[in-house]
């Protein structure tokens, strides 16, 4: 497992039944996953649930909980990823966006049709975040705290109470 995992989030969208994903070049396979990528330096992480789903689908994402937070380890690989995973409601579909590189389409697909193309699924993650989400695994979005700020510039009154509303701060104290 690599030292630091990669930070990325995902989209789940449920729409009658279906789920938004996206089937994209892999290497060299084409795969099924959520709208999903990784999270750029300084950005949030709805802003980067929002962005990554407008890229790869066309579809304005709404983020409206968080479903979970995942780790997935790929020891062959020497890499980690840590997933923060939202659901939502899309709008504003543009058909004529141009989407990401490596992206062939965006697909609307059942929970069954998504199980029969578990080969293609990207990551096991695919069909558990869509399992936690129909399982009715939901935490308000302002879990996610975004500190984008060092703490050496906070001053220390500042940080003190914000410690006692985050205790895994105190020991930066």
């Amino acid at each position: 497992m690599s030292i630091r995992p990669e930070l990325t989030v995902a989209a789940i969208v449920e729409h009658e039944g279906h789920f938004l994903l996206v089937e994209e070049r892999a290497g060299n396979r084409m795969v099924f996953n959520q709208p999903a990528g990784h999270v750029e330096r300084g950005e949030q992480f709805i802003d980067a649930v929002v962005r990554e789903t407008l890229e790869e689908t066309a579809w304005t994402f709404h983020p409206e909980a968080l479903v979970g937070i995942y780790l997935w380890e790929q020891p062959e690989r020497h890499r980690s990823f840590l997933r923060a995973t939202f659901c939502g409601r899309v709008s504003d579909h543009d058909p004529n966006r141009r989407l990401d590189d490596g992206i062939e389409r965006a697909v609307w697909l059942s929970r069954e049709q998504i199980v029969a193309r578990d080969e293609r699924l990207r990551s096991p993650m695919v069909l558990r975040c869509i399992d936690d989400y129909l399982d009715g695994a939901r935490y308000p979005v302002d879990v996610v705290k975004d500190v984008l700020v060092d703490a050496a510039t906070i001053s220390t009154l500042d940080f003190r109470s914000r410690s006692r509303e985050h205790p895994a701060l105190n020991h930066l104290l």
